[in-house]
């Protein structure tokens, strides 16, 4: 097959619409359902930041892209009981034995608010705990190297048959110029096929050089989801998933505020409180999902005050003090941080400080990079000049 023809362009009214090569066959296969554009836009940016993950890290991972950038990535490594309370994935059997399944889940629990209705791209082929994760979930499509037979059967089911599943071939490697148009204009330039690899974090620039293992993986994540990330962008990594990620900011400071914003609910979401919280039985897991988001909010007390809260919970929450906040907030440790380019000013480490940032990776190459190894240095925090910019539009 050289040609799929799609049902229209981003918007129904741009048609017609099809994805094809000039030469040779597609490596894809549509295994169910019709996935369409914007679908494939995130299936093949996404495929290519799973495949990368796995073969820096030689763990199988797993992403949920929403609108061309991922609202989270992550390997399959296990997780503690309070991570699978705090991605609803505490009743999951078998989970522990799936190491691709925990890495969807760690992918989607990273943002669950951002992660509704998502694409996913798995790095190996979909095993049956894995499909029956995806199967409870809200999402539009998966793009994988192939499912096990009873795997496929189970994802087949999902909205009502009409679950947009694809194969990718492996071994499929683009052209080395790649084209685009706008406003009918062709663009080229060269396939971005350099490799992330442990050897971009050797020149550290900070008086810390203590790098460990650990936030080595992770910072290694983090550049990796940036790669495909809309620029510009920051990603926040730790214990081998991308906590947050601020993405087509035109600051980079806001990039760091809002991928910082992210971290702090994920680890919120850890939080007793929020483990605990008293919902009604069999409530839809989105709608948990959002509740959990405005329980975290300033505006918590105004949204299930004065019996508001009825429907969603069997009593009022036990709501956050300001202090819990950042009480809690200031346990968050060791995170790491990578951007997609050099950080202008040190404002935005004074930002990262605040979630738990130690670890950071940038291209370097800023007239001020010297005030911010100085302001690194002045929180003890370790950074890397890995000289690789990781644009991506």
């Amino acid at each position: 097959m050289r040609e799929l023809p799609l049902k229209y362009g981003c918007n129904p009214n741009q048609k017609p619409a099809r994805i094809y090569l000039q030469e040779g066959e597609l490596p894809l296969k549509v295994e169910n359902g019709m996935p369409g554009y914007i679908n494939f836009m995130d299936a093949l940016n996404a495929w290519q930041l799973v495949k990368a993950l796995d073969e820096a890290t030689g763990l199988p991972a797993a992403a949920s892209f929403k609108h061309v950038s991922p609202a989270g990535a992550a390997v399959g490594l296990p997780m503690s009981s309070k991570l699978k309370r705090a991605y609803f994935a505490e009743d999951l059997e078998g989970l522990d034995d799936s190491p691709l399944a925990c890495a969807y889940v760690r992918a989607r629990g990273a943002d669950r608010l951002c992660s509704f209705g998502d694409f996913i791209a798995l790095s190996r082929p979909c095993d049956l705990t894995t499909a029956w994760v995806i199967a409870r979930e809200v999402s539009d499509g998966i793009i994988a190297p192939g499912y096990d037979e009873d795997a496929l059967h189970v994802l087949k089911q999902k909205r009502k048959g009409g679950y947009a599943v694809i194969s990718i071939a492996p071994e499929y490697k683009p052209q080395s110029i790649e084209t685009r148009q706008i406003f009918g204009i062709t663009l080229e330039q060269g396939y971005n096929d350099t490799p992330i690899t442990r050897d971009l974090l050797k020149n550290l620039v900070t008086k810390n050089t203590k790098l460990t293992q650990q936030a080595e993986t992770d910072l290694l994540i983090a550049l990796i989801t940036l790669k495909y990330t809309q620029s510009n962008s920051v990603c926040y990594a730790k214990d081998g998933q991308a906590i947050g990620v601020g993405a087509g900011q035109q600051s980079r400071v806001h990039c760091v505020r809002l991928a910082g914003d992210k971290a702090d609910l994920w680890w919120l979401r850890q939080h007793e409180k929020t483990l605990n919280l008293p919902f009604v039985p069999n409530l839809p897991r989105p709608v948990r999902d959002n509740a959990v988001d405005t329980f975290l909010s300033p505006r918590a007390q105004k949204a299930f005050g004065d019996g508001k809260w009825e429907g969603t919970f069997t009593r009022e929450p036990d709501y956050l003090t300001l202090a819990e906040h950042e009480a809690w907030l200031s346990e968050l440790k060791g995170v790491s941080l990578a951007s997609d380019a050099f950080f202008p000013f040190e404002d935005s480490i004074e930002r990262a400080v605040e979630s738990g940032v130690s670890y950071v990776a940038q291209p370097g190459g800023s007239v001020r990079d010297s005030e911010v190894i100085a302001c690194c240095d002045r929180y003890n925090m370790l950074m890397a000049f890995t000289g690789l910019r990781l644009f991506h539009h």
